[in-house]
């Protein structure tokens, strides 16, 4: 049978680990892709656990579908909701534009004080991004990141409603934030 590992959401222990595996079974599969049956343990997410379940070693955006998904090969760890840019539809052409970026990028650093609540950053603009903004005569931007809600304000009502990052709730970027690390490949496809 076929199963997604979801970080535990039960109680902790005294020593900080989830007493629950979180372990659910999909409804259909992902990617074509069953995912094998292993054992994921996250620790209480607020920066004080630490993450002890299998080794994310690719993250996949599907846009179209406004979904993420964490993978360990081919297995799928988890998966998220997302919110994108405010337009978007295709892949960022330059630095205002409001799309979400397409294409595979790596994660690149990760900001504990981000003005969202967490954040993981994008390797964008790769050289082939910055060639296509110079050919419009625009700037490529940058900054792109997966992050959680703004600190400073409430959270955005409307669906898609970044500049062009990737948006989960702050519960789920702490899930991510200890789960996903800099060097690991993200793939954001239409």
């Amino acid at each position: 049978m076929s199963k997604i590992f979801r970080p535990a959401t039960g109680s902790v222990s005294k020593d900080g680990n989830s007493t629950e595996t979180g372990l659910i079974s999909p409804s259909r599969r992902a990617f074509g892709v069953a995912a094998a049956a292993s054992a994921l343990t996250l620790a209480a997410c607020g920066g004080s656990g630490a993450y002890r379940g299998p080794r994310v070693t690719s993250v996949v955006v599907n846009k179209s579908a406004r979904r993420m998904y964490l993978l360990h090969y081919s297995d799928i760890l988890t998966e998220y909701d997302v919110d994108l840019g405010f337009a978007p539809q295709g892949h960022k052409l330059h630095e205002g534009d409001g799309r979400t970026p397409e294409g595979t990028y790596l994660i690149d650093r990760r900001n504990p004080r981000s003005k969202f609540h967490l954040s993981v950053g994008i390797s964008y603009p790769n050289a082939q991004d910055r060639a296509l903004a110079a050919a419009l005569g625009k700037r490529p931007g940058g900054d792109i990141f997966i992050h959680g809600e703004p600190n400073n304000e409430k959270p955005p009502k409307k669906r898609d409603w970044t500049a062009g990052c990737i948006a989960v709730t702050n519960k789920e970027i702490e899930e991510i934030y200890q789960m996903v690390q800099v060097g690991t490949v993200i793939t954001l496809r239409a």
